[in-house]
């Protein structure tokens, strides 16, 4: 029985798109870590609320140009053209107060000792120590304004714990980056170990280089594809099964960035099966005869 001729680019690819494809989808869970992430500490930071307490006594129409000239600072959140400024009359303050420790101070004092204030929601780029500084004292410049308060220390240890978790992501990406292309270059190459003499003897045969690399390079970009499809679809299905089993998740979502993030991840694959093919290939082509053996 006659064998089948071996096809220049005909290699068992079965491996390749395996490895690939774990490699890509492991990229692409990191990546999408970091998009969710990024979208929680924003959600953190935006939720982050800044007291100013009132002076005693003001009347309605103090309140109301006090308001609107909070309102009209850059450094206050808006949420679909609203600003993000709660007034809390004493009283309502009062029941949170006693909610929460369990004592009505009420009943040895006489009376309500707290005093209007403003919940106010910063944008994401004040949040940090020296301009949430400066916002407090130019809020405390206002006529009106008794005194504004915020919790130095946690401010300060989100911010430390943001950039450990930062750092911490950035150097595992690299080195998930590094592991994967050489687990590519290997696994390729041993792949086209099948080949070696197939492209020696179209060599003796008089072949370019190039017409020998193409049909390689062809079918490198078609297992980086399929690889970074499959990538993908698997991401998809496991963020719709996230969002289903915890519907919170649904907030920190970000289309546009997940929808980028995909794309690159089957652009990589194309090009990661690019350029291991063509590092294969071209080592197969230097080799003499007795390397080939």
């Amino acid at each position: 029985m006659a064998r089948s001729k071996k096809k220049v680019g005909a290699y068992p690819s079965g491996m390749i798109l395996f490895s690939l494809t774990l490699a890509l989808f492991l990229i692409g869970f990191c990546g999408m870590l970091a998009i969710q992430s990024k979208k929680l500490v924003t959600y953190i930071r935006e939720n982050y609320e800044m007291r100013a307490f009132l002076d005693k006594d003001l009347s309605e129409k103090k309140l109301t140009k006090l308001s609107k000239t909070i309102a009209e600072r850059p450094y206050i959140l808006k949420v679909n053209g609203t600003p993000q400024l709660n007034f809390v009359p004493k009283d309502v303050a009062a029941k949170e107060f006693i909610a929460e420790t369990k004592e009505d101070f009420s009943k040895f004092l006489g009376e309500n000792p707290l005093r209007d204030s403003y919940r106010i929601k910063l944008t994401e780029e004040y949040f940090e120590e020296a301009k949430l500084q400066q916002v407090k004292q130019d809020l405390e410049e206002l006529d009106g304004i008794f005194e504004v308060v915020y919790q130095e220390n946690l401010v300060d240890n989100i911010n430390r714990n943001i950039t450990k978790i930062y750092v911490v992501m950035s150097a595992f990406a690299l080195i998930l980056l590094l592991i994967i292309v050489v687990l590519m270059n290997n696994t390729i190459r041993l792949a086209l170990h099948s080949q070696r003499m197939l492209i020696r003897s179209m060599q003796l045969v008089g072949a370019t280089n190039g017409f020998i690399t193409r049909p390689f390079l062809g079918r490198g970009m078609w297992q980086g594809l399929l690889a970074g499809v499959i990538a993908v679809i698997l991401l998809l299905v496991g963020l719709q099964l996230a969002v289903h089993n915890l519907p919170e998740m649904a907030t920190f979502q970000d289309v546009e960035k997940t929808a980028m993030l995909l794309g690159g991840i089957v652009g990589l694959g194309v090009l990661v099966g690019f350029l291991s093919t063509f590092q294969a290939v071209n080592r197969y082509l230097g080799l003499t005869l007795d390397e080939l053996y």
